[in-house]
């Protein structure tokens, strides 16, 4: 008699399921001396209100050459500021001065999303994480570089949202102004959330963990009153009717 545990499995193969994600990548592009543009980037990630932290990053080595001085050393030197390095284009990993680095898997089909305006004003810092009861009400721009969060609640923007500003809510996100930076609302599982632009430019808009960034918003609805709200598995952008 044979073993039940053994018995062939059915001839049908089992369905694979998958789904696509939008994730927005910054791309950094050092340029020589590699020394002073490393202490401008120590001075910006002191400035950007964790602009950088967690957030995937693209090394782009087309503006320096096998020969730069202080190559070797780039990559580790960026990583040990907590930079995350996804992938690095722009450059040859046969260089000899890079040769030995540990060189992320190269990555395909990603597409420009515009120039992050990153701060210089020390005061760009000064919203930094904010959380409390019920709904938040910022009474004033977001600026590039500043992060918002409020995980109890909805966050109420009477201002608009900068490039490279970011903006986290549990709830729902309503901008009064622009919305040119990163909205996150939903976080926690809240697929009912939805996130409101009098002007629709995001850098990228994220609802209970699905992604869409600008190239997935029609070209219509740019620039207008719009809003996203959670379709099955889709971030979805409709205009606001008026």
């Amino acid at each position: 008699m044979p073993d039940p545990v053994s018995a062939p499995s059915s001839n049908t193969p089992m369905r694979i399921r998958a789904r696509g994600r939008s994730f927005l990548a910054l791309v950094l592009s050092p340029e020589a001396p590699l020394p002073l543009w490393l202490e401008g980037l120590d001075y910006q990630i002191a400035r950007s209100g964790g602009l950088f932290t967690g957030k995937p990053v693209i090394l782009d080595l087309s503006l320096v050459s096998e020969t730069t001085p202080d190559l070797t050393t780039l990559l580790e030197d960026i990583r040990r500021r907590g930079v995350r390095i996804i992938g690095i284009e722009g450059g040859n990993r046969h260089w000899q001065a890079v040769a030995h680095w540990d060189w992320p898997e190269t990555l395909d089909g990603g597409r420009p999303a515009g120039e992050v305006e990153i701060p210089e004003d020390p005061a760009a810092s000064a919203a930094g994480p904010v959380s409390g009861g019920g709904t938040l009400i910022i009474e004033q721009t977001v600026r590039s570089g500043q992060s918002i969060q409020h995980m109890q609640g909805d966050v109420i923007i009477l201002g608009s949202v900068s490039s490279g500003a970011e903006i986290v809510a549990a709830g729902s996100i309503h901008v009064y102004g622009t919305l040119r930076g990163r909205a996150i609302a939903g976080v926690g599982g809240q697929s009912q959330s939805r996130i409101f632009a009098s002007r629709m430019l995001a850098e990228l808009l994220a609802l209970d963990g699905y992604y869409a960034v600008t190239e997935d918003i029609d070209p219509a609805i740019l620039g207008q009153a719009a809003q996203a709200t959670l379709d099955e598995d889709r971030v979805r952008v409709l205009p606001l009717m008026p």
